[in-house]
């Protein structure tokens, strides 16, 4: 492809997420990779190391996608292309071994932890579940009293929802020197915002869905990782198992990849201003953004992260009397109903702003508070926003 590791490492993350993965610089190639719709390809004999051989082994449509990104994160090996983040997450988890000891963030991506419980229930690994945000909790859950070690420690930071953030660079250290995996969630941050890798995290996930394609119009998932043991056995998984990813939604998420330093600024300068101002709203009970400087994970956050992120929370005070009145979460129900540039719906990372009210989804922890609504901000007007969030609020007072 056109950017080798040494090319890549010497540019902004800025410029790698333009200019790598593209065909060959030579005279009347395409600049951008084509589509390759294929199931199979010419070989006679054995398949050998790069014979692509079957659409379920390779795909050439991958390819530009996975160097891509490996070269975002840091990784000396291409990253692996999934058909959604859940099968991403299902390939991190199986390398947990039979009755092995996971520890998770208690507050994560729901459809992790419906996946981690289903297989505790069925014997398969041990869950133990942790603020993540609590280092010496997490600390003893990677080591308890009965001397079970953990098999592999979970990161997400910021969490999903409550966006708590993790010391990823003393939980990794801490889980390696208990013989764990680290697996980190980096959808929220993107990798131009915080490299897992870097900070010791042996395998990084991403819902391709979310900020990477940007632009709400597929569902994919990715892994990456430089240690060749760990890419060989998620990729045997995923080639074993099926979990890979269509030739057009894998084309189309390059496609929005290449814009994605442009989103991610646009949209975490918004949310900044977003957060400050909402913070002072009389409607608003609390504000979660690690970008405020009163959040309590705001200095971790800015010592391995290179901004805040495009996502935040807020908690609704209730209006009016416990009579006659509305409870945190109606008067959330009631605010986003009266949205008009604001979409609700549950997704995240997209050109457009997005709002929901989280505990709506039955599979939302019940520690996450009913009156917490999640936004996640776009690349739309500031102002606009602004100004659509204080007509809805507005409401509340009539």
């Amino acid at each position: 492809m056109s950017l080798s590791e040494e090319q890549a490492a010497s540019l902004s993350a800025e410029t790698v997420v333009v200019a790598a993965g593209r065909p060959p610089r030579e005279r009347d190639q395409p600049v951008n990779p084509p589509l390759v719709l294929s199931s199979t390809y010419f070989g006679t004999g054995p398949l050998g190391d790069g014979d692509r051989g079957y659409g379920r082994y390779s795909n050439p449509t991958w390819d530009p996608f996975e160097e891509t990104l490996a070269q975002l994160e840091g990784a000396g090996l291409p990253g692996l292309l999934y058909a959604s983040g859940l099968a991403a997450v299902s390939s991190a988890l199986s390398l947990v071994p039979l009755q092995g000891v996971l520890v998770m963030p208690s507050h994560s991506y729901a459809g992790s932890l419906v996946m981690a419980t289903e297989l505790a229930e069925k014997g398969f690994l041990e869950l133990r579940t942790v603020d993540i945000a609590d280092t010496d909790a997490v600390l003893d859950q990677l080591a308890p009293a009965d001397g079970k070690a953990a098999s592999m420690l979970w990161l997400e930071s910021p969490t999903n929802p409550m966006l708590g953030v993790a010391d990823i660079r003393a939980l990794a250290a801490a889980a390696h020197a208990a013989g764990a995996v680290v697996v980190t969630d980096n959808t929220f941050s993107t990798p131009l915002v915080q490299q897992p890798l870097s900070l010791g995290s042996d395998v990084v996930l991403h819902s391709v869905t979310k900020y990477l394609s940007g632009h709400s119009d597929v569902v994919l998932g990715a892994l990456v990782t430089s240690d060749a043991g760990l890419r060989a056995t998620l990729l045997h998984h995923r080639t074993i198992h099926g979990g890979i990813a269509g030739p057009f939604e894998a084309w189309l998420a390059l496609r929005g990849l290449r814009t994605l330093a442009v989103r991610v600024e646009r949209s975490q300068a918004s949310a900044a201003v977003l957060a400050g101002r909402l913070s002072t709203h009389p409607r608003i009970g609390s504000v979660r953004f690690p970008g405020l400087a009163t959040d309590p994970g705001h200095q971790r956050a800015r010592s391995q992260m290179k901004g805040f992120g495009s996502v935040l929370c807020i908690e609704m005070s209730p209006v009016g009397t416990a009579a006659g009145g509305l409870s945190g979460a109606d008067a959330a129900d009631r605010m986003i109903r009266a949205l008009r540039l604001w979409l609700p719906a549950t997704s995240l990372g997209g050109v457009e702003s997005l709002i929901e009210r989280r505990r709506r989804h039955a599979a939302e922890p019940a520690s996450v508070p009913d009156n917490l609504v999640r936004l996640s901000v776009g690349i739309e007007n500031v102002e606009d926003l602004w100004a659509d969030l204080e007509q809805a609020l507005a409401t509340l007072d009539g």
